[in-house]
């Protein structure tokens, strides 16, 4: 992992900060390659470029930003100056100290060592791709960047463009000359140039089929791995404020603007070639009916811009209707379960009824909407199909035109052509109302803040434990209440803290903070005397474990859960989490054991099990500082007894927040936060807060009641029976 050091190191003299547990190291790769490391640097914000070079040019990069040399033993060494002059370069070892100087190799030295290959490494200055507003323009630079594939199609359309000139002219030669003449040996010669035409446009056609192809598949790969890393991106709190449903059907309705772009526009322009070729060619023959060919074009796309406007408004009110119904699919579906308990059939299917009627009033309005354009552009397709010939035999039976048969009939099939991509292009106008409406859509969900910046830069401080909540404020968007109000306590690392209060104290908030889905508070919350806001989300929250009180886990086995976050952990790392959080002895019961599958949703096992899977997947990978968000909550008591007694062993060297509505399970806490109202009302061992804390002993007493009325029953009996005696 030389190399991968190397390169943190460069990108770390630029500012970028990156995480090694990031890499992705392509299949079958033991070392990484250049093309493989330039790939992970452009991905995570910065410019990368590997290429070969010779030593020559290699000494001249004097005053340069650190570059990467790689080795042929896999290893790689940062070059940090040269000196043409001497003949030396500067090296320092990427593992090494950074005070440590340089070493200078001359050529003989590093060219046994040194394979050719460099790395040059810079920080992207403007606005990435991943980054900019998801729009036209973005959509446009997604496609402008296959230049390579869109030179060929362009080409190989031209090509076929010109091609299609000969037929006509062919035609037009056997009318006036073959046919008139009875020349057959003209005829064969017209034929064989005919065939040879025809399979070199056959030829043609598939090469820009496959050119289009290829091209729509890589703008399709791309636009969908873009579209995931900034869904992913989006932060927790915009999602907690949407429907599911909702959020899907708007991310999906970019795929509409993608079906247009590579499908009808691609097609509409590679046919322009055909109307910058042929119509020039139709003016020859007859500017007459070239510019009636023309101007009956130019009629269908001012009717369609007309309609443009009320179309977009109605087809708009169809795109929200029909998300509004896909909402109410998904909420169904996700949850099934509770609609068959409680019997919410009928319910349910009111609702999608009303929402299909929607979906269907709108669909009826935008079609009867875009009949009147069809309708009013007809008769002059009609026109450009049947019309234009009729005028041209009327000009050639009263000698108006120079126009022969053979010219006539030549223009006719080369007006069709014409026709298609003028009226097509009227036509795209009218797409774009989808078009827009679908990118207006999907840009309100992926134009949405991100956080990218808070998960690629910051700082990466080693993680102990400490925490410090100074005068923390915090409220919810749309909230007049605080949900934290000048919240001020400490804990040193290693504390096991317990957080207690009523239902709306403050107490998820806390956790909420500590984990980062929330930066929008003021005060200081400090970890480890850091600020939360300095430090690196993706570094902070790989830091944490964290378990809530309803876990999702995947479809897959067991193992592959609980190494969801380390995937390259061995199954001795899994026995031992699963060992902690007292999930081994049900696993191992199993029939596959831990390679046992989890079907969707966890029906396969109990709420138990899925709670102690949760707890291992938050252990395995020996997190400084635990969050356990009523984790417990959905245990059994057997199991709940089970993994308490685990928790000293848990928390051993770490520390641990723990939110709990049972105060038994807090008792051997070394700290208590009690909140209420936002505020800390008290903090402190569970004895000292049952005599100064009386929220907290209020809160004792109502969940050990049974317990005190029994030892108040014991206690009069003792008497009763000392006088029976």
């Amino acid at each position: 992992m030389i190399r991968l050091r190397a390169v943190i190191a460069v990108a770390h003299f630029h500012g970028l900060e990156l995480d090694i547990r990031d890499f992705a190291a392509e299949p079958g790769e033991t070392v990484p390659s250049p093309a493989t490391l330039t790939r992970w640097l452009n991905d995570q914000g910065a410019v990368a470029k590997a290429m070969r070079i010779k030593w020559r040019y290699l000494v001249r990069m004097s005053n340069s930003p650190p570059i990467v040399l790689m080795f042929r033993d896999g290893s790689a060494a940062l070059m940090v100056n040269a000196d043409a002059e001497r003949g030396v370069v500067w090296l320092r070892d990427p593992l090494s100290d950074e005070g440590q100087p340089p070493v200078p190799v001359d050529e003989m030295r590093l060219s046994q060592v040194w394979t050719g290959d460099i790395l040059l490494v810079k920080r992207r200055r403007d606005q990435s791709e991943a980054d900019a507003p998801i729009n036209v323009s973005w959509l446009a630079k997604m496609v402008l960047r296959e230049k390579k594939s869109l030179r060929d199609i362009a080409i190989s359309s031209m090509t076929l463009s010109i091609l299609q000139i000969f037929p006509p002219l062919i035609v037009m030669q056997v009318i006036d000359r073959v046919v008139n003449n009875r020349s057959m040996a003209t005829l064969v010669s017209i034929v064989a140039i005919v065939l040879v035409l025809s399979f070199y446009e056959i030829l043609l056609t598939y090469g820009r089929r496959e050119l289009t192809l290829i091209l729509t598949t890589r703008i399709d790969t791309r636009i969908s791995l873009h579209l995931f890393s900034r869904l992913l991106a989006l932060p927790l709190e915009y999602f907690e404020r949407q429907q599911t449903g909702d959020v899907i059907g708007r991310v999906m309705a970019i795929y509409k603007v993608r079906d247009f772009m590579t499908g009808r526009l691609m097609s509409t322009f590679l046919d322009l070639f055909t109307l910058v070729v042929i119509l020039p060619f139709l003016f020859y023959l007859s500017s007459t009916l070239a510019w009636m060919t023309v101007a009956a074009s130019g009629v269908i796309g001012l009717i369609i811009v007309v309609f443009m406007g009320p179309m977009g408004r109605i087809y708009g009110k169809l795109v929200r209707a029909d998300m509004e119904r896909s909402s109410v699919m998904y909420e169904t579906v996700a949850g099934i379960r509770t609609i068959k308990t409680l019997a919410l059939e009928p319910a349910r299917k009111q609702e999608w009824d009303v929402r299909t009627a929607d979906v269907v009033r709108w669909k009826l309005a935008v079609g009867r909407m875009s009949n009147w354009p069809m309708t009013l552009t007809m008769p002059l397709e009609m026109f450009i199909n049947r019309g234009i010939i009729l005028v041209g035999a009327y000009l050639v039976l009263t000698n108006a035109s120079s126009v022969g048969v053979g010219a006539l009939v030549a223009f006719m099939m080369l007006g069709s052509r014409v026709a298609s991509p003028l009226t097509n292009l009227a036509k795209l106008l009218d797409d774009m109302n989808e078009v827009t409406t679908s990118l207006g859509e999907a840009g309100s969900v992926l134009n949405q803040p991100t956080e990218t910046k808070a998960l690629t830069t910051g700082m990466r401080p080693r993680i102990k434990g400490a925490l410090s909540f100074i005068d923390v404020n915090f409220s919810y968007p749309g909230s007049t209440t605080k949900a934290l109000n000048d919240v001020c306590f400490e804990i040193p690392a290693g504390t096991m803290l317990g957080l207690v209060g009523r239902s709306g104290s403050g107490k998820s908030t806390v956790t909420r903070l500590l984990q980062g889905v929330s930066r929008s508070y003021t005060g200081y919350l400090k970890l480890d005397g850091v600020d939360l806001r300095e430090i690196n989300l993706t570094h902070l929250r790989r830091s944490f474990g964290v378990v809530l009180q309803d876990n999702f886990l995947f479809r897959g086995t067991i193992r592959d859960n609980i190494t969801a976050g380390r995937p390259g952990l061995t199954i001795d790392d899994v026995v031992r989490a699963a060992r902690l959080a007292g999930a081994e002895e049900f696993i191992e019961r199993m029939p596959a054991g831990y390679e046992t599958w989890i079907e969707e949703g966890s029906t396969n096992i109990s709420g138990g099990q899925r709670q102690r899977l949760a707890i291992a997947r938050a252990v395995i990978s020996d997190p400084k500082l635990m969050i356990l968000d009523e984790a417990t909550s959905a245990l059994d008591p057997e199991s709940e007894a089970l993994v308490n007694a685990n928790l000293e062993r848990i928390g051993k060297g770490r520390t641990m927040v723990i939110v709990s509505h049972r105060l038994s399970s807090l008792v051997n806490c070394d700290q208590i936060l009690v909140m209420e109202r936002g505020e800390v009302a008290d903090i402190g061992p569970h004895e000292v807060l049952l005599e100064r804390c009386s929220i907290y002993r209020t809160l004792w007493m109502q969940q050990n009641r049974h317990t005190s009325s029994r030892s108040a029953r014991n206690d009069e009996a003792a008497p009763l029976i000392a006088e029976g005696d």
